[in-house]
């Protein structure tokens, strides 16, 4: 039997070996799954909301069982992995409130001898390949909808954190989801290279573009299954000549640097208006330094480890490419020594678009600041980019930040804030920061198949 190890980014220590999936359990898993979603999708409603009711006591009595679970295995901060557990009791309790009614049939006409009618039935077997950033929040805005309109989950988490996932499927399975109704798939890409080849009805992935773009190659031609992609960014934020440069500093901070930068909604880019430049930078550099990075189980820990180690040398290829360009460094930029995978919070004044930093999602604690003149200057350069999840403006004047911030291309905008997330507004990202959507009602609706009804009285 294949088996799968769990590492601690913050020591290199061995935690476990878990007994793996391969593709032969995959395909016995998902037939078995398949065969479940009609008895599923049968229950009331009532039963299945009963369920993850249930589902979301168990993870209030075991949350700090399961922060240390998460930060062990990819070094987020102990206090980081709290606020990750307490802030999806909220996304759990909108999904239960708002279920009702996305699932009820809606009558958009009738006459007196025709009535037309939209039902709404779930897609059937969700296949979901989560992240390992977010694993309790990206997961369960895929799972939690699923199961409450009637699918099936087929749940691979990332082999970064498979021990949450775990213990996501352990919480489920006692809140009375059938073992077959949620699956939990474990093990690394040819794990999910089996799941894809499965008679699934949604694809829904969290990750990077390359691994998006193989997963649309993957299912390519298969029309009956949906499609959805949440992929990276390269968020950038900017500051007017009318904002507080110290507030926007301290909040940006705190977007750039948190959860050790890996979030795909972390502020990647900075463009700081002239006149106020100099100030900003100073606050920003402060706040930074105030980050105390260290041991993962500390409470007072802020910048974590960095969870995959291939990723140091991709942030030592950025610091070396912005240096090279003329770039200033202004604090960090380097690996730090010792066991584990550890990198300087990092901040660079003086970049440009010829600099990969400010092109590629960089996906750690990095972040470029760069001079504008103008509003114009500022867009142009928001829009330079491939990707397109999220951008905001700090700025004094509403009417000035909305009307910049509708020409951004971005799924997501902020005003004086960054990095937030809320159930109640769609998440979704344009360019190749994916395709679909989570999060809202919308979120709920997208793991329904609406059918168009027509009923003339005889």
């Amino acid at each position: 039997m294949s088996t799968l190890a769990i590492h601690n980014p913050a020591t290199g220590a061995l935690i476990t070996e878990i007994p793996a999936d391969d593709a032969a359990s995959v395909a016995r898993k998902a037939a078995a799954a398949r065969a479940a979603q009609p008895a599923w999708a049968a229950r009331p409603l009532s039963e299945r909301v009963a369920a993850i009711t249930r589902f979301r006591a168990g993870l209030v009595a075991e949350i700090d069982q399961l922060a240390t679970t998460l930060t062990s295995e990819v070094g987020k901060p102990i206090s980081q992995a709290r606020n990750e557990l307490n802030g999806l009791l909220p996304r759990i309790d909108f999904f239960l409130a708002q279920v009702d009614q996305a699932l009820q049939t809606e009558q958009v006409f009738a006459d007196a001898g025709m009535t037309e009618q939209i039902s709404h039935a779930p897609l059937g077997v969700i296949a979901n390949i989560s992240a390992w950033n977010y694993p309790f929040f990206v997961g369960a805005n895929v799972f939690v909808p699923a199961l409450l309109t009637g699918n099936v989950v087929l749940y691979k988490p990332s082999e970064f954190a498979a021990l949450t996932g775990l213990h996501i499927a352990r919480l489920l399975h006692a809140a009375g989801v059938p073992e077959d109704v949620f699956v939990p798939l474990v093990g690394a890409g040819p794990v999910g290279e089996a799941l894809l080849a499965q008679d699934i009805d949604g694809v829904f992935f969290t990750g990077s573009y390359g691994t998006g773009a193989r997963i649309s190659q993957a299912v390519a031609g298969r029309f009956n299954i949906k499609l959805q992609l949440e992929l990276g960014g390269k968020d950038p934020t900017y500051v007017r000549h009318d904002a507080d440069p110290k507030v926007a500093a301290e909040s940006l901070a705190d977007g750039a640097m948190y959860n050790t930068g890996q979030s795909c909604c972390s502020v990647e880019r900075i463009y700081v208006h002239e006149s106020l430049h100099d100030d900003f930078v100073e606050h920003f550099l402060a706040t930074v330094t105030t980050f105390k990075q260290g041991d993962p189980l500390d409470a007072t820990t802020y910048i974590g480890a960095i969870t995959r180690a291939p990723q140091l040398a991709l942030l030592e290829r950025q610091v070396a490419d912005a240096k090279a360009r003329g770039a200033t460094l202004r604090t960090g930029g380097h690996i730090l020594p010792g066991p584990g995978n550890w990198f300087a919070p990092t901040v660079f004044t003086e970049v440009s678009h010829e600099m990969e930093l400010m092109r590629e999602e960089s996906f750690g604690p990095i972040i470029g600041i760069q001079k504008v003149s103008s509003d114009a200057e500022a867009l142009q350069l928001m829009n330079d980019t491939r990707y397109g999840l999220t951008a905001g403006v700090f700025s004094r004047d509403e009417l000035a930040a909305k009307a910049l911030l509708a020409q951004v291309n971005a799924g997501t905008v902020y005003w004086n804030c960054c990095d937030r997330v809320s159930p109640r507004l769609p998440w979704s990202g344009h360019g190749d920061s994916g395709v679909g959507l989570t999060l809202s009602t919308y979120g709920i609706s997208t793991f329904t198949r609406p059918k168009a009804w027509h009923l003339r009285q005889a």
